[in-house]
């Protein structure tokens, strides 16, 4: 029997040894470094002049207008564990993005606050504070971003931050946990995808992910939902075309609620109610005050991490947008809707289609 390489860990396999490496890439510990960690010199003028080298001189990097910084740069074979950010960087504005064995597209392209489901962060550097209580994903307050999910790599993995704010300084703080240990065959490689349309065309389905090629697993879906008429919005069908499918898909759900885990419009006595738990949630309703903030906004996530979707050559994922009209007919909505699509494939993947500059991911 081989030995265990420390890869898939869960509470069935948490006792066993292995000859895995744990490493982790502050900005502390820039390289990730055995022995590396804690060796910035104090700045004269900072909290830690009096006590000196080792007692928190370098706490965060400063991503500065229009740069991208590399946070990680690692040698593999090996895997990100987990991650977790705070700080001004917690906005729109701040892109993500992650480079798998060389590749020269990144895998990852997301910005920081809709990857940890928090699709309503603005642009001015300020957040709806909304938690998160599940597995891949947690947001704690007041604004601390974890996720876990496992990304293995054999060659590489580059970490890149893009500040695309005009004029502000993006504080990032951040921690990146990773193992270096050998990676089986099997294992694919993680990807997420961003996307945006604002409003959806009149009759049109939302796209969450489409052009995907080579053989993998759908693994999750964040939504940010913006309601731009009255009335309920969710009697839309998400729709999963597989391997080849044509116009109708292979799997075709119920309602949008119903995707993501609840029903019955999520109504309560009259009013949406929040939910977020391990695997599926509508964690956050943004209720109109009556002057400025006139429309409803929803955030929603739903992790396939039981019941993955499987595709041997190529995915497609769509959503539509349905509310309701006179004389019991569906209306198809015109929102602001915002998704990000994650999951596993092989290498090399399709590129991303463009992101879109700042005006078009703007929150407004």
């Amino acid at each position: 029997m081989s030995e265990f390489n420390g890869l898939g860990m869960s509470l069935g396999n948490l006792s066993r040894l292995s000859s895995a490496q744990t490493r982790s890439i502050s900005a502390e510990n820039p390289t990730g470094g055995k022995g590396a960690g804690a060796m910035a010199p104090a700045d004269p003028n900072g909290p830690a002049r009096e006590l000196g080298r080792g007692w928190k001189c370098r706490p965060c990097h400063d991503v500065a207008p229009g740069q991208t910084v590399t946070l990680a740069d690692i040698e593999g074979p090996g895997a990100i564990q987990s991650m977790w950010f705070a700080g001004s960087v917690v906005s729109r504005d701040f892109i993500l993005r992650i480079y798998w064995d060389g590749q020269a597209a990144p895998s990852v392209e997301v910005p920081i606050s809709d990857f940890f489901a928090m699709p309503w962060s603005t642009q001015c550097m300020g957040w709806p504070y909304c938690p998160v209580n599940s597995l891949p994903v947690a947001v704690n307050p007041r604004a601390g971003l974890n996720c876990f999910w496992e990304m293995p790599f054999r060659k590489s993995c580059r970490v890149t931050v893009e500040n695309r704010h005009p004029t502000a300084v993006g504080g990032c703080f951040h921690q990146i946990n990773y193992t270096l240990t050998s990676v089986p065959d099997d294992c694919a490689y993680f990807h997420a995808q961003f996307r945006r349309v604002n409003p959806l065309p009149y009759a049109q389905e939302y796209v969450i992910l489409d052009g995907v090629k080579g053989r993998g697993h759908y693994v999750g879906t964040v939504m940010g939902w913006g309601v731009n008429n009255s009335g309920w919005f969710g009697e839309g069908e998400i729709k999963f075309f597989i391997d080849g499918d044509g116009e109708f898909p292979t799997i075709c759900g119920t309602g949008t609620e119903d995707y993501f885990g609840g029903s019955y419009n999520w109504d309560v006595n009259g009013k949406y109610v929040e939910y977020s738990t391990a695997f599926m949630g509508m964690h956050y309703v943004h209720r109109p005050d009556g002057t400025y903030q006139s429309q409803h906004r929803h955030g929603m996530y739903r992790w396939h991490v039981m019941d993955p979707v499987r595709f041997g050559k190529d995915l497609r994922v769509r959503i539509q947008a349905l509310g309701w009209r006179t004389e019991g007919r569906y209306y198809p909505g015109q929102h602001d809707l915002c998704s990000v699509a994650y999951w596993y494939q092989t290498l090399p993947a399709a590129p991303f289609p463009a992101l879109g500059d700042r005006n078009a991911l703007e929150i407004v």
